[in-house]
């Protein structure tokens, strides 16, 4: 299979650092190796794979230093501290219920890096368990394939920051305090085993009842995560479980772990129905997957190269899987799987695969067929890049993986859109990551303690300013505080003045409403109200004569224009009405002009009053 140079490049890199320190990386997810690998190089002054490779081999203390960037050592007391509970309160307590009392409990902690997470599962082991059948019963094999980090495991001992996080009980109960430094207690910590483990390389630890291996699986591609969870699944007992961190998931390996807890990513081995399809899953990860299924192998290899929409076809021309988005792009439907793909629109739309596939057959090398234009069924016209990659095992063609990756927006950017896509597929896992190796740089932190000194300077200005705009706040404040107290004293007034209008009006004796110009009446007092049966708020803003009230609108009408036209003069007339009860009365009706300060009549005052026929 054909490869790009600066990937022949990084494996020569790898496979240099294999042999001469038996170190395997070869397993690490390319742009995570790729990335690390630059930072190393880049802290140094170099360019090229092939001149680190020579500084690795003028300066073999260089080794170290890149372990150290590669083995990303980022832990901690409790992380996500939703699991740890669930693990005491549910998880554990489980695992006790389900074997004898005395019988022993073993733990493998995969990974542990500076030993934080074995310290916390002793933790809660013995805080279920209590603390003298923890030291009988339990014990916790923490591996890791750092020694720098498993040296500063076995000590257990951390400084404040460190333990900042462990629950200020436990602190007291399962730490001893010297000089700043927190201690695991020498007692219980006989029952925790360290020890190197290369999860890739290294035979796993057997008859585990508990398996936590958090936000390591990650940094590994595809075919070795397979390969470190066959190991898992041997190495656990029949109701063994997993606990992976909260990046990680086994969408993919359904036949080895079934989910328990699916959102604290806990797992449950799955147990074959016989001892000889157990041991078979281990014999495959040991032969590098040769006596796997051919399916098996076909599924992984062909859903390890894909990449968007992806479908794969057997060495016989069967279409044998197919991706949701491959189902959507390419309108294949579940009946198509097993059909031979030259029964299907796909063999030739929107790339002649026929040809192609029998090339692939013949010379075992991959194709790819760029900018291919394309207009589906009701659709605009696309462009995808089509990558057709033989899969085979031991020199055998198990098939054809075909992706078809939609490049119609981004054609032009095509070199930056392959470099996002790879790594895309790790952003969720490794922000966390990066996050916490951000937290823990020295060099990070002091370039960001010197910006926090000039935005200190600069803050320091900008309250100065705000002083400056905060006196003169101030200032504009008390001038609204003196208007305001002025209008609070105006109100009061108008009050008083409304107040003794009102006792005017009910002390009259007869029935007064004050009209506008538009004859709207905008006072109605209670003699109003009791002669009428209308009160106030049915009848502001309403036109007088609209009112359902007993006044022949025939005779005031006249009255009402004669006060309201240019030189108005009162009027005053007897008027036969009807009150609110429905009697007919005589009633007295005067209308006296409302004159404004100009001297204009702004409106008319009306008096009612029954009187005697």
């Amino acid at each position: 299979m054909s490869s790009e140079p600066g990937e022949a490049t990084l494996e020569s890199l790898l496979e240099f650092v294999r042999r001469t320190r038996g170190f395997d990386f070869t397993g690490y997810k390319r742009s995570t190796a790729e990335r690390r690998i630059a930072k190393r190089m880049g802290e140094l002054g170099l360019q090229t794979y092939e001149q680190y490779v020579d500084h690795l081999e003028l300066h073999p203390d260089e080794f170290a230093a890149l372990f150290n960037t590669l083995l990303i050592n980022v832990t901690g007391f409790f992380r996500d501290v939703g699991t740890w509970e669930h693990l005491a309160s549910e998880v554990v307590p489980g695992i006790i219920a389900a074997r004898p009392p005395d019988a022993p409990i073993r733990v493998w902690c995969a990974g542990v890096a500076s030993g934080e997470e074995a310290y916390t599962v002793a933790m809660v082991f013995a805080s279920v368990l209590g603390e003298q059948a923890f030291v009988q019963r339990v014990k916790i094999y923490a591996t890791d394939i750092d020694e720098e980090a498993l040296e500063q495991a076995r000590l257990g001992s951390y400084p404040a920051r460190l333990v900042q996080d462990v629950p200020r009980e436990a602190l007291e109960r399962f730490f001893e305090r010297a000089d700043q430094r927190y201690t695991f207690r020498r007692d219980l910590r006989r029952a925790v085993i360290f020890g190197r483990n290369d999860l890739v390389q290294d035979a796993p630890i057997s008859r585990i009842d508990l398996l936590v291996c958090r936000n390591t699986l990650m940094y590994f591609n595809a075919e070795t995560q397979a390969r470190i969870l066959r190991r898992f699944h041997f190495a656990l007992d029949d109701d063994g479980l997993l606990l992976l961190g909260k990046s990680e998931m086994l969408i993919t390996h359904a036949d080895l772990f079934r989910p328990t807890d699916i959102r604290r990513r806990i797992f449950h081995k799955v147990v074959g129905p016989t001892m000889r399809d157990r041991v078979r899953i281990m014999a495959a990860d040991l032969a590098s997957g040769r006596d796997a299924p051919v399916s098996e192998a076909l599924r992984d290899g062909a859903f390890d190269a894909g990449r968007v929409a992806q479908v794969v076809v057997d060495r016989d021309g069967t279409l044998v899987m197919a991706n949701e988005r491959a189902r959507h792009l390419l309108g294949l439907a579940m009946r198509d799987i097993g059909r031979p793909i030259a029964d299907l629109e796909l063999s030739y739309r929107p790339v002649e695969l026929r040809p192609r596939l029998e090339r692939i057959r013949d010379d075992r090398q991959p194709l790819t067929i760029e900018a291919a234009r394309w207009r589906p069924a009701s659709d605009q016209e696309r462009v995808v890049d089509v990558s057709l990659t033989p899969v085979h095992e031991d020199g055998e063609l198990l098939g054809v993986s075909i992706s078809f990756d939609d490049v119609t927006d981004l054609y032009a950017l095509r070199t930056e859109l392959d470099d996002s896509k790879r790594d895309l597929e790790q952003a969720h896992e490794e922000l966390q990551s990066t996050v916490e190796e951000l937290e823990t740089t020295n060099e990070e932190l002091q370039s960001t303690n010197e910006e926090l000194e000039t935005t200190n300077e600069e803050l320091q200005s900008t309250n100065e300013e705000l002083e400056t705009m905060n006196e003169e706040l101030q200032s504009t404040n008390e001038e609204l505080e003196t208007m305001n107290d002025e209008l609070r004293q105006r109100t009061f007034e108008l009050d008083d003045v409304n107040a003794f209008l009102e006792a005017i009006l009910a002390t009259i004796g007869v029935a007064v409403a004050v009209l506008d110009r538009g004859q709207h009446v905008q006072l109605w007092n209670g003699q109003a109200r009791e002669l009428w049966g209308l009160t106030e708020e049915e009848v502001d803003g309403r036109h007088l004569l609209a009112l359902d009230i007993g006044l022949p609108e025939d005779r005031v009408d006249p009255m009402l224009r004669a006060c309201v036209s240019d030189g108005g003069s009162p009027q005053e007339a007897v008027v036969d009405a009807v009150d609110r009860r429905g009697r007919p009365i005589r009633c007295r009706v005067r209308c006296l002009p409302l004159s404004s300060h100009g001297g204009d009549v702004s409106g008319v005052i009306v008096m009612m009053e029954a009187v005697e026929p």
